[in-house]
């Protein structure tokens, strides 16, 4: 996304200008035809363009540019797509790389009513042209002018928007976004216009263009969040437009470089690059190798009141002296039992140390292996549904350093944890569950938050939770601890098996700091009887066979739960309203939470998205089915992208220590009135506590 610290620093609108020449700085000229022209008055632009298309190898149109260095964006308003006889003539907005017919580019267009608005872009010079065709939707397809454009350059990455009306409706997102074309530091940006009819002129009506760009630096090198595998590094950035001069911040630690304390401020310079690690310069014993490093450039013009201009902090890293990024993956399930193991070596390791088996303990303590060059391993044909573990230390010609032991599984062994190892923002209710492997008759579970307890524990330990039966493979372990770390490990067994016992891996999850009221993960397409049924409309309960209640939850056919359109997680709830009857609602009985003020929680967070084709129903939202909240926008319902609503709870003026539903709806229940239809979608409602006051109600 196009940073959000812009500076308008060409605003050509020009009110009250009768000068029909273009605004300083401007050019056009036709490129690969004929006929075309360009012209500013008042604000209203007029493009006129002949050629054959914008599209294959090689374009012909009329094109009204200026220069851009490094990044940028640039608005329109299309009043007017002119008269002709091809329903594929284009107007819009275009980022070029040079003047040449076969030129790179990236370019959003309004068409004719048959076509709408679309995304273009050539990846190679005089290479065929792309579009987003196979992904435009309806709506996009439908929009005719007069309509907004927008078109952003981040680097190499290219965005486009459009909108009918921008007082109202937000800007939306193409769905072909983001798209990359690699292009050189210097563009062009401006309007460009094609009849796609060869000797006739088409004529588009332009207003409210305008060119942004960024006020901070820009184009870090080395990238942010890169590994940098030297111990000295020569930072570069692009500067803004107007920048005098770059203070810069440099450190190993996030929030000093952040906030600009602990010595981390390097000074102030005209330069546009600076050197670590250099024993003249910072750190001059050279960068840490296995450490995160941290900088950020501030813009300065002492001109400018709003100067200095505070920059991204932008990171790179240095490898560790230890091997890193295994493959297979640590604690990596259902491996070939032919595999053959790599790793990305350590800072300037020159020879690896080998030590691999069936037991965590002699890997880890292993010692005198011979060692190799190549940083791969084959162990030969391993057993099914075996836990094997690996350690690989490295040797840089001076010292040796001890790598992890890392794990893995075979086919067939015990897997597929829930919730998945290293899991995150886990609810404090978690059922844990997972697939036995293929020899197994029993399991035997070890659970806790000491790591190393969990890891060494036997049956004799407090972390035992018992022995299970092939077919109870879950685990209940109540109600946890918020922002907690837990591990665990299920062991299996089989007396008639002489390879039994199995030791499994030691998994982890953390649970969250907020309360789950439903992120809708838990959801299937089970049809009862089958016991593990869970389809959402039998959770949510909504206006089927409910004459007077427009919601219906859930897709028509499976999956029920939206699997594309989510907000975190990999399911969201599909909403279908229809206010014809008056209203649509939908509501969940909850079983936890009941006492909405644990943990001193205080606000609701739903997260929700609408479509701009919607009709503009008010969304509500209610506890036990009285106390009920409408969102401050009328037209949430239009919003295209995930949105973020956060309720006061003091807000729903019930007893907050005993809910037992949520409902959410559209319509005004307090006066029912006939009106529109349109498709939600719902993530993530949660429950969470936040130091700003609460508001006076």
């Amino acid at each position: 996304m196009f940073n959000k610290l812009l500076c308008l620093v060409l605003v050509l609108c020009l009110v009250g200008s009768a000068s029909a020449a273009l605004p300083q700085g401007w050019q056009s000229q036709d490129i690969n035809t004929t006929g075309g022209s360009a012209s500013e008055s008042g604000g209203t632009w007029t493009i006129s363009g002949d050629g054959a298309d914008i599209w294959d190898s090689s374009d012909a149109f009329h094109y009204a540019f200026v220069p851009l260095s490094y990044d940028g964006q640039i608005v329109v308003r299309v009043v007017d797509n002119g008269e002709g006889t091809n329903d594929w003539a284009k107007g819009g907005l275009m980022i070029r790389e040079s003047l040449e017919p076969g030129s790179k580019f990236a370019a959003v267009y309004s068409t004719t009513p048959a076509n709408g608005v679309r995304f273009q872009k050539r990846a190679q010079s005089d290479s065929a042209a792309t579009s987003d065709t196979s992904v435009a939707t309806d709506e996009q397809k439908a929009t005719v002018e007069p309509v907004w454009l927008k078109l952003e350059r981040n680097g190499n990455e290219f965005n486009a928007y459009y909108t009918t009306d921008l007082e109202s409706v937000p800007w939306i997102s193409m769905s072909w976004n983001p798209q990359t074309v690699e292009m050189s530091d210097t563009v062009y940006i401006g309007l460009a216009v094609t009849s796609h009819q060869s000797d006739e002129v088409r004529t588009f009506t332009f207003d409210n263009v305008s060119i942004e760009l960024p006020k901070i630096a820009m184009r870090p090198e080395p990238a942010d969040g890169s590994v940098h595998a030297e111990t000295l590094a020569n930072l570069i950035w692009a500067p803004n437009a107007t920048a005098a001069s770059h203070d810069v911040y440099f450190g190993d630690n996030f929030a000093n470089v952040t906030n600009g304390t602990g010595y981390t401020f390097y000074g102030n310079q005209l330069e546009t690059f600076f050197i670590a690690g250099s024993p003249v310069v910072l750190f001059p014993d050279g960068l840490v190798p296995g450490r995160t490093y941290y900088w950020r450039i501030d813009e300065v013009n002492d001109t400018d009141p709003n100067s200095p201009w505070k920059g991204d902090v932008w990171s790179f890293t240095l490898p560790p002296r230890t091997a890193y990024a295994p493959d297979p993956a640590d604690a990596a399930e259902s491996v070939d039992p032919d595999v053959q193991l790599s790793w990305t070596p350590g800072f300037d390791a020159k020879l690896h140390y080998v030590y691999f088996g069936d037991n965590f303990y002699d890997v880890n303590n292993a010692a005198d292996r011979l060692p190799q060059g190549a940083a791969t391993y084959t162990p030969g044909t391993l057993k099914l549904a075996q836990t094997y573990y690996w350690r690989v230390d490295e040797f840089d010609a001076i010292d040796t350093y001890k790598g992890d032991v890392w794990s893995f599984t075979t086919q067939g062994a015990v897997g597929s944890p829930d919730p998945a190892n290293g899991a995150v923002d886990v609810k404090q209710t978690q059922i844990i569950t997972w697939l036995p492997s293929v020899f197994a008759a029993s399991h035997e579970l070890y659970f806790g938050t000491d790591k190393d307890s969990v890891k060494n524990a036997d049956t004799t330990s407090p972390e035992y939770k018992g022995t299970r039966a092939l077919g109870s493979e879950s685990y209940d372990p109540g109600k946890l601890e918020w922002n907690v770390t837990y591990y665990w490990r299920i062991d299996e067994f089989n007396n008639t098996n002489p390879d039994s016992p199995w030791t499994g891996i030691l998994w982890n999850f953390t649970t969250a700091n907020f309360l789950v009221v439903d992120d809708f993960e838990s959801y299937n397409d089970l049809e009862p009887p089958d016991p593990g049924s869970n389809k959402i409309f039998e959770s949510w309960l909504d206006g089927y066979e409910i004459p007077t209640n427009g919601a219906l939850i859930g897709n028509e056919l499976p999956p029920y739960a939206e699997t594309s359109i989510v907000h975190g997680g990999v399911q969201s709830m599909p909403y279908f309203y229809d206010n014809s009857v008056g209203y649509s609602e939908a509501t969940l009985t909850l079983t936890y939470p009941l006492d909405c003020t644990e943990e001193g929680v205080n606000k609701l967070m739903i997260w929700f998205r609408g479509d701009s084709a919607n009709a503009a129903e008010t969304l509500y939202v209610a506890l036990n089915d009285s106390a009920t909240v409408y969102h401050d926008n009328p037209n949430a319902a239009l919003i295209d992208t995930w949105t973020e609503w956060t309720i006061h709870l003091q807000a729903f003026r019930v007893d907050l220590t005993n809910v037992n539903t949520i409902t959410i709806g559209f319509g005004d229940k307090n006066n029912l009135q006939p009106g529109g239809s349109g498709t939600m979608y719902f993530d993530d409602i949660l429950l969470y506590r936040s130091s700003e006051p609460e508001p006076l109600l």
